[in-house]
């Protein structure tokens, strides 16, 4: 990787755009799970577990991600991670449900490579004091790809484009971008040797083994994880479903309010993160962005309707879970420098180990409330993700066994 500064940004900037595009490809299945039953021939349960298999390729591919990217460079990882992930988007247009599950594990998979490559670009090119700063607008960048996927999508959907030909033109944009990040990526200024190559596998297995032991890693994990489901599973797979059948919203408006929540994290991720770094501190603004997010999402399943102005919740929701970005600069700072893209695989493994597993939980669960009523109402959503509620405050337990790791508390450590 070049020392300038202006190759360092480029670099970034480049990565960013990658994860913008992934996220994209993340939530768009969520504007269009009525064309997607239709499409395959499933359920609401099946098309929901169809968007799912994106979280069994992105989290067991955090862990080579973050290892390829600290033993190759990013220049030698990238370009053919976002290759992979255009030729997942092909064969989820296919239109044939073992080529879409296949295609959708692969979006995932290629995928995760640009938040992992992204951090471990901005954790070695830039100073410790602004980590929270780029991470949190990294993060930005991805959920303002997941809010396009919902706000942009969802009205070309409902004007009449053909969701195989989205998918089919995303994995086009998909190869396209692989191409332009071989070009523009500076290389890296060692490449490594035959021989070093040749013990990858060992040196990896042995960053990830230190980094899965330190119990700090695994708690970044625990606490990112569940700030992180109220979005990757109730409003990127159940929420415009959960406003039209328990509101009874309009499939446009209900779009709109569920894009809220992302847009929401394109606000808060880099204003959280420059807070922290502002003070100096971790805790304190993952702890505030917690209680704000258990209070709002509370209100989104229990309140009283129409109390306050529309998307407001939603774009509070949005702003407050932000904070689970932080623990991805908690982890590089509790774990080796030279270990800082295994240590992003590792949190990302852990973070989206919890939508992987239980994503089909909540489909399960939500089936089995509202299995005999001919249109599932608010009651039925309600049983089935309340426990979200539970996952958010034990976060809130486990952020008081972090170690404060912000420049403020590095001194006295």
């Amino acid at each position: 990787m070049s020392n300038t500064k202006g190759a360092a940004v480029a670099a970034w900037l480049l990565a960013a755009v990658y994860y913008f595009f992934q996220y994209s490809l993340r939530s768009a299945p969520a504007v269009m799970m009525p064309q997607l039953s239709g499409a395959f021939a499933l359920d609401a349960l099946g098309a929901a577990a169809l968007a799912g298999l994106f979280y069994y390729g992105y989290s067991p591919f955090s862990l080579i991600a973050g290892a390829a990217l600290d033993r190759f460079g990013p220049r030698a990882v990238l370009p053919a991670a976002a290759a992979l992930t255009g030729a997942g988007a092909l064969l989820f247009a296919s239109g044939t449900l073992p080529l879409a599950q296949l295609g959708r594990f692969l979006q995932g998979a290629g995928g995760v490579f640009s938040l992992v490559g992204a951090v471990y670009i901005a954790s070695r090119n830039f100073p410790a004091s602004r980590a929270g700063t780029l991470i949190g607008a990294t993060q930005m960048f991805g959920m303002a790809g997941g809010s396009a996927g919902q706000f942009v999508v969802g009205p070309l959907i409902a004007g009449g484009l053909a969701w195989s030909t989205f998918w089919a033109g995303m994995g086009t944009a998909g190869i396209a971008l692989g191409v332009l990040l071989f070009l523009l990526l500076p290389r890296s200024e060692e490449p490594p040797s035959a021989a070093s190559s040749h013990n990858w596998l060992k040196t990896s297995l042995s960053a990830m083994g230190q980094v899965f032991r330190n119990p700090q890693s695994i708690l970044c994990g625990l606490v990112a994880g569940l700030l992180f489901i109220p979005t990757t599973i109730f409003d990127m797979v159940w929420g415009v479903r959960f406003l039209q059948d328990a509101h009874s919203m309009q499939y446009s408006t209900a779009v709109l309010r569920s894009a809220a929540v992302p847009f929401g994290w394109i606000i808060g991720c880099p204003l959280l993160g420059m807070i922290s770094d502002r003070i100096g501190r971790r805790k304190p603004v993952i702890l505030g962005g917690a209680l704000v997010l258990l209070a709002t999402l509370a209100y989104i399943l229990f309140g009283a309707p129409g109390v306050f102005p529309p998307y407001s919740l939603a774009l509070v929701a949005g702003i407050a879970s932000g904070a689970a970005m932080l623990p991805y600069t908690v982890i590089k700072e509790a774990n080796p420098p030279q270990f800082s893209g295994t240590a992003t695989g590792v949190i990302n493994f852990v973070n989206f180990t919890f939508s992987a597993l239980l994503g089909p939980v909540f489909g399960r669960i939500f089936r089995n409330v509202a299995s005999g009523s001919a249109q599932p109402e608010l009651v039925h959503y309600q049983a089935a993700f309340e426990p979200l509620l539970y996952g958010v405050a034990i976060a809130i337990l486990l952020i008081f066994f972090l170690k404060e790791t912000g420049p403020r508390a590095r001194p006295s450590a």
